[in-house]
């Protein structure tokens, strides 16, 4: 039982390791990172161990879609330049989906929830997308800080601005993402605490709990929602990024 709506996010020491001053216990969110990519990868085994049938399974039919959808999200966000980048892209779709989707079910744990884990994964695109742009481009990719036909005379400015902006990608990634998850499940927390507040007490209110209760079941399903939502806008703004590396739009 929890008793504060932010315990659900606290870090669970499952199997202690210690070597020395550093600590490498297992923790539940190493345990549910482990069940997000074993689940994508297990359902993808169902599929692509027996192989795919022309007339597809319940379960081929999920894993086309989310391959096809993630197809079209780069075709259309990178174009041809973007194919070798697909892997990547459908990695990271697929990772943040199912780690939002796994976090709502009740006692589990989401780890996208944690700033940590955001902040990592968006500055990881951050410094890849960096690197791409400087192989693409070389020094020329400088030329982003400064918009074509622009005054000479606004230049200073324009670069400290443009180079705020360009360095806030990597951390606006992953405060959105955790900002999201985060209050999502602490108002589903909060109003469900609520709900069962008033279950324990007496008359009119007893019934009046039925409420809340609604109120429950229906933000859950603007969970998932948002869950799925967010995954899609963690996974086109990075191909936003990585097409400004590629074109320097």
């Amino acid at each position: 039982m929890y008793f504060s709506p932010l315990e659900q996010f606290t870090i669970i020491s499952l199997i202690p390791f210690h070597l020395g001053n550093f600590y490498f216990s297992f923790t539940n969110s190493a345990l549910f990172f482990l069940l997000s990519t074993g689940a994508f990868l297990f359902l993808c085994s169902l599929v692509f161990v027996k192989g795919g049938t022309l007339v597809p399974t319940p379960w081929q039919s999920v894993v086309e879609m989310i391959y096809e959808f993630v197809v079209s999200l780069v075709s259309e966000q990178i174009g041809k330049k973007g194919v070798k980048y697909f892997p990547f892209v459908f990695t990271l779709f697929t990772f943040l989906l199912l780690s939002n989707l796994i976090g709502m079910i009740p006692y589990s744990f989401t780890t996208t929830s944690h700033f940590v884990i955001t902040f990592t994964l968006s500055f990881c695109v951050f410094i890849a997308m960096t690197l791409i742009g400087f192989q693409t481009h070389g020094l020329h990719f400088f030329s982003f800080l400064l918009p074509p036909g622009a005054p000479l005379a606004l230049a200073p400015g324009l670069v400290v601005i443009e180079l705020v902006s360009y360095c806030f990608r990597g951390i606006s990634l992953g405060v959105r993402l955790f900002a999201n998850m985060m209050a999502g499940h602490t108002l589903v927390k909060i109003l469900s605490g609520f709900a069962w507040s008033m279950l324990s007490l007496s008359g009119v209110l007893k019934a009046a709990a039925a409420i809340p209760f609604l109120v429950v079941f229906a933000l859950m399903f603007l969970e998932v929602g948002v869950a799925c939502l967010q995954a899609y806008v963690f996974t086109i703004l990075t191909c936003i990024y990585l097409n400004d590396a590629i074109h320097l739009h």
